[in-house]
């Protein structure tokens, strides 16, 4: 079973605002929306753009290429929610000052 994984230190994620990181091999957007710590795969299923470097608003992410958005906790695909198109999420903690993100269980 996978171990979190320290991303960063609480207030290296300006509020609204998200940033990726290398866990277990894979990219990781995480986000800081509504005082709360979100994390999902950074890369854009339509194209591979970072969905960290998105707008974020409304609890979605659009992607900066494109404009597709995502869901930042669901990862659920915002255009057309009915579709089987998603990225994954992953679990996020804080622990004292550090932004911990949980591996996928196949890293």
């Amino acid at each position: 079973m996978a171990e979190f994984q320290t991303v960063a230190k609480v207030g290296d994620i300006p509020p609204g605002e998200g940033r990726a990181y290398e866990v277990a091999g894979r990219m990781i957007a995480v986000f800081f929306v509504d005082d709360k710590y979100t994390a999902i795969y950074d890369s854009c299923p339509h194209m591979g753009a970072s969905l960290a470097n998105g707008y974020v608003e409304n609890g979605g992410v659009t992607c900066p290429w494109h404009a597709w958005r995502f869901c930042i906790t669901k990862g659920t695909w915002l255009d057309n929610p009915q579709s089987t198109v998603r990225v994954d999420t992953f679990e996020v903690r804080v622990v004292g000052d550090e932004i911990q993100v949980k591996p996928p269980d196949d890293a």
